[in-house]
């Protein structure tokens, strides 16, 4: 099965996209490739394969143990900071 490029241009359609003839072609020919590669799976004999539930299933938490340690004082991380009020950087208001 071949993607021709009528079929391209009613996916970029779909899409909203929009393409020029250069970009068309080199797009027919990734889903061409693509298209292919699904073939080829199609034609394999999957009788008695298990579908995949989960590809971490043999994976374990391995979060670190949180330890108590020395921060920084107030006083050491706002002594670099370009502009503070109080005890707190003061940056610029978001809306």
């Amino acid at each position: 099965m071949t993607i021709l490029l009528k079929e391209v241009e009613e996916i970029a359609k779909l899409a909203k996209l929009k393409f020029n003839d250069e970009e068309r072609q080199k797009l027919q020919k990734e889903l061409d490739t693509i298209i292919i590669y699904m073939d080829r799976i199609n034609e394999l004999n999957l009788e008695g394969v298990k579908p995949l539930e989960d590809v971490n299933e043999t994976l374990e938490n391995v979060s670190r143990v949180d330890i108590n340690a020395l921060s920084l004082s107030k006083e050491d991380a706002l002594k670099n900071a370009p502009a503070k009020t109080e005890d707190y950087f003061k940056v610029p208001k978001v809306i």
